[in-house]
C-alpha cells in the first residue's frame, strides 16, 4: 500500500546534513481541481492538476503524480481517486520535472468517504421478560451492512405502551403483565425485541457478593436475584444496574459486571419491580509499578525495526528499515555485538521469524530495487550466521510488509492487493504459494498489515476491516493452511476513537488496526496511527504517533467483542509481546512499556493503574540519538528485547517486586 510506505519512510527520514543551495523549483505550486468532495464507498472522484510557475503559467515538461493519504481509498495514475471505507483521505497531487527530484511541489484536496447507511441494529440488554414496576435502559448501536459502526441515532417504539412503555430514547417501563415488542430503528434498519411482563411479586432482592475488597481494575461479577416473601426465586427477569455513590470512575455493564478505575469506596445498586439492593466496594490501588533496567545495549548507524529471538538463546536477528538482517549474539546479553548478517535488495526488511525448531526463517522485503520484493527464506541451522536460500516473490512483488511462520508455512500479508498469501516453505529451497484469502468490502483501501496464528486460528489485524479471524488448521470451520476459512470479524469505529487527532491536526490522518496478539481468552489488538501534519514550526522532531490497544474477548471465538482498552498519552501502541499475566510493547516516541493483563480485564487500563513499568528509550548513542521511537518488544528468559528504529537494540529486564514496607 503506497502511502503505508511512504509514511514508514517518513518516519525514519531524518535531515540531511548541511549542503549547497539548491536551486528554486521552476515549478511555484501545483493547482488541484476540485478542492475536494464526497464519495459514497464504491464511488469515484476525477481529479486534475496543473503545475505552475511564479507568473501562473504552465511549466513545460511538467508532470504529475498522485498519491493518498488517509488509508481510505486509491488514486490511479490518471487521479480518479476510488472510495473503499467511510473517512477522510488527502489525495495529493505531485507537480515535478522528470529526472530532478529537486522540482517537486506537493498539493492536496480533501475526500469525504460517505459511511454506508444503518443495515442492522444491535441491542444491549436484550430482556426477554420482566416484572411490572421494572425500568432499564436499552442500549442500542447501528452497523452498515459491512459491520461498520455508525453514529445515527436509534429511536424506539412499542407496540403497546399500557403493557411496555419506551421512550424514543430507549428508557423501558414495565408497566402491567402480558406480552409487548420494542422495535428500534435508525434509518432503514430495524430490530424487534419481544418481551413479556409478569406480575410484581417481588418482596427483595438478594445480591451476591455480599461486601467485596478490591483494586482497581478487579473485576466483580454482582448476581442478582429477585425473590418473593417466601423467598422463591422470581426466575430470570430484567436488571437494573446502577452505581449511585463514589469517588471516582467506575463502571457496571448490564450483566452486572463491575469494575473501577479510582479507588474509593462505591454504592452498587441491583433494582426490579421497584425493589433494590445496594453493596458496597471498597478498592484499594492497584500498586504494581516495578523499576526497569538496562542489561544490554546495541546502538546501530541505521534504522533498527523487527527483532527475533532465536529459539537456541544464542543469536537474536535484527530487521532495518533498510538492506539487511544483522545476527546478533546475546550469549551475554549485557554484551550483544553483530556477528554476521544477511544483505538483501530491499529499502525496508520488515519481519524477521524463524520455524520452530529455528532450522529455517522467514524475512520480508520492501522497496526492492527491481520491484521484485516478497519474502527471503534463510537457513538458520548455524543460529548466529544465518545463509539465504531461496526468495519468493511470484505472487507478492509488490512487497510484504509482514509475516508470520507457524507449522511449515510462512502467513504473509500483499502490499499490492491487501490479501493475505499463505507459503509452503516445508522445502525451503522452493517455497510456493498454497492459499490466498482477502476481506471483499473494497479492494481501494484494503490493507492487511499483521498475521498471528495460534492452535490452526489465525488472527488478522486488517486495517479498515479490523480484526478478522480465520480458521487455517483448526477445524472448527473445516479450515486448512490450503483452505482457510472465515471464522469471524469484529470491527470498530476509527474515525470517533481517533477524533482528537482528527481535531488536533486535522482529517485525512492515517490510522488503522495495525498487529494482533491471541493469549488465553482475549486478542490484544492494536493501532497504528499518524497525524495529518506534522507540529508547525518544529524542526527534526520526532513523528506524531497515536494508538488504542483494544481487548477483544473471544470466549465465543464466533461473537468477539471489546471489552478494554489501553491508550498511552505519550505516544502509540506498535508491536506487542504477551507472557502469562504481562504484556510488553514499543510505544514508539514513549519508548518500551510493560502492562499488568492478569485476571478479567474490563475498561480503562490505564485509569486502572495497570502499567507496571515504562524505559524511555533515549541515549546518546545510535542512528538519532536521544530520540526514542520504540518498535516493539520480544521476551526471552525474562529478558525484553526492544528495537528502536532511532536507537537500536535493547536489552531490558523488570526488577522483582517491590516488597511491602513494614
Amino acid at each position: 500500500m503506497l502511502v503505508h510506505v511512504l509514511v514508514s519512510l517518513a518516519v525514519v527520514q531524518q535531515t540531511p546534513p548541511p549542503t549547497a543551495p539548491v536551486p528554486p523549483s521552476p515549478i511555484a505550486k501545483v493547482e488541484v481541481q476540485p478542492g475536494g468532495g464526497e464519495v459514497p464507498i464504491g464511488g469515484t472522484l476525477k481529479f486534475t492538476a496543473r503545475a505552475l510557475d511564479a507568473q501562473g503559467r504552465e511549466v513545460p515538461k511538467a508532470q504529475i503524480g498522485w498519491f493518498v493519504g488517509g488509508d481510505v481509498g486509491d488514486v490511479d495514475t490518471s487521479g480518479v481517486f476510488t472510495g473503499g471505507y467511510q473517512g477522510y483521505a488527502r489525495v495529493t497531487a505531485v507537480g515535478y520535472i522528470p529526472g530532478d527530484e529537486t522540482t517537486q511541489v506537493f498539493a492536496a484536496a480533501l475526500v469525504h468517504v460517505l459511511p454506508e447507511p444503518p443495515a442492522r441494529i444491535a441491542l444491549d440488554p436484550r430482556p426477554t421478560r420482566l416484572v411490572a414496576g421494572s425500568r432499564l435502559t436499552l442500549g442500542a448501536t447501528a452497523f452498515s451492512r459491512h459491520g461498520d459502526r455508525r453514529s445515527d441515532p436509534v429511536r424506539f417504539t412499542s407496540s403497546n405502551s399500557r403493557i411496555v412503555a419506551v421512550t424514543p430514547e430507549g428508557r423501558v417501563r414495565a408497566v402491567a403483565p402480558g406480552r409487548a415488542t420494542i422495535t428500534a430503528t435508525a434509518g432503514a434498519a430495524t430490530e424487534t425485541l419481544r418481551v413479556r411482563v409478569i406480575a410484581n411479586s417481588v418482596a427483595r432482592i438478594a445480591l451476591e457478593p455480599s461486601a467485596p475488597a478490591v483494586r482497581t481494575g478487579d473485576v466483580v461479577q454482582f448476581r442478582a436475584t429477585p425473590r418473593t416473601a417466601a423467598g422463591r426465586s422470581v426466575g430470570d427477569v430484567g436488571i437494573e444496574w446502577a452505581i449511585l455513590a463514589g469517588p471516582g470512575v467506575a463502571q457496571i455493564d448490564p450483566a452486572g459486571t463491575f469494575v473501577a478505575e479510582l479507588p474509593g469506596t462505591y454504592t452498587v445498586t441491583a433494582s426490579a419491580g421497584g425493589r433494590t439492593a445496594d453493596r458496597l466496594v471498597k478498592v484499594t490501588a492497584r500498586e504494581v509499578g516495578r523499576g526497569m533496567e538496562v542489561r544490554g545495549r546495541l546502538p546501530i548507524t541505521m534504522s533498527a525495526a523487527e527483532v527475533w529471538v532465536h529459539p537456541s538463546g544464542r543469536c537474536a536477528y535484527l530487521s532495518t528499515i533498510a538492506d539487511r538482517v544483522y545476527a546478533v549474539d546475546i550469549s551475554d546479553v549485557t554484551q550483544p555485538k553483530i556477528v554476521d548478517s544477511m544483505m538483501t535488495d530491499a529499502r525496508i526488511v520488515n519481519d524477521v521469524m524463524t520455524t520452530e525448531d529455528g532450522r529455517y526463517g522467514v524475512f520480508s522485503r520492501e522497496g526492492a530495487s527491481n520491484r521484485k520484493n516478497g519474502i527471503v527464506v534463510f537457513d538458520a541451522g548455524d543460529p548466529c550466521h544465518p545463509k539465504p536460500v531461496s526468495e519468493y516473490t511470484e505472487t507478492v512483488s509488490g512487497g510484504v510488509h509482514s509475516s508470520y511462520v507457524y507449522q511449515g508455512h510462512a502467513y504473509i500479508t500483499d502490499d499490492a492487493t491487501g490479501s493475505m498469501r499463505i507459503i509452503d516453505i516445508r522445502d525451503p529451497a522452493q517455497p510456493r504459494e498454497v492459499a490466498r484469502w482477502q476481506t471483499q468490502q473494497a479492494e481501494a483501501g484494503r490493507y492487511l498489515h499483521d498475521v498471528m496464528v495460534v492452535d490452526g486460528l489465525a488472527y488478522l489485524a486488517y486495517w479498515n476491516d479490523g480484526l478478522v479471524i480465520l480458521d487455517v488448521g483448526n477445524g472448527m470451520t473445516g479450515g486448512s493452511p490450503t483452505n482457510p476459512q472465515f471464522v469471524s470479524q469484529i470491527k470498530y469505529d476509527l474515525n470517533a476513537v481517533y477524533a482528537r487527532v482528527e481535531q488536533l491536526w486535522g482529517p485525512g490522518f492515517v490510522r488503522g488496526t495495525h498487529t494482533a496478539w491471541r493469549q488465553g481468552k482475549y486478542v490484544f489488538v492494536g493501532d497504528e496511527v499518524y497525524a495529518a501534519r506534522p507540529y508547525k514550526g518544529l524542526a527534526d522532531g520526532n513523528n506524531l504517533t497515536f494508538g488504542r490497544l483494544h481487548v477483544i474477548d473471544v470466549s465465543d471465538i464466533t461473537r468477539p467483542r471489546e471489552v478494554a482498552w489501553y491508550e498511552p498519552t505519550d505516544g502509540g501502541v506498535h508491536n506487542v509481546w504477551v507472557v502469562g499475566d504481562t504484556l510488553y510493547l514499543g510505544n514508539y516516541q514513549g519508548g518500551a512499556r510493560a502492562l499488568d493483563v492478569s485476571g478479567e480485564l474490563q475498561g480503562d487500563l490505564l485509569r486502572q493503574g495497570r502499567e507496571i513499568s515504562w524505559m524511555l528509550t533515549a541515549d546518546s548513542l545510535g542512528h538519532r540519538p536521544r530520540a526514542p521511537f520504540a518498535w516493539g518488544a520480544v521476551v526471552r528468559d525474562g529478558n525484553i528485547f526492544v528495537p528502536d528504529i532511532n536507537t537500536g537494540l535493547w536489552i531490558l529486564r523488570l526488577e522483582p517486586k517491590q516488597q511491602p514496607v513494614p
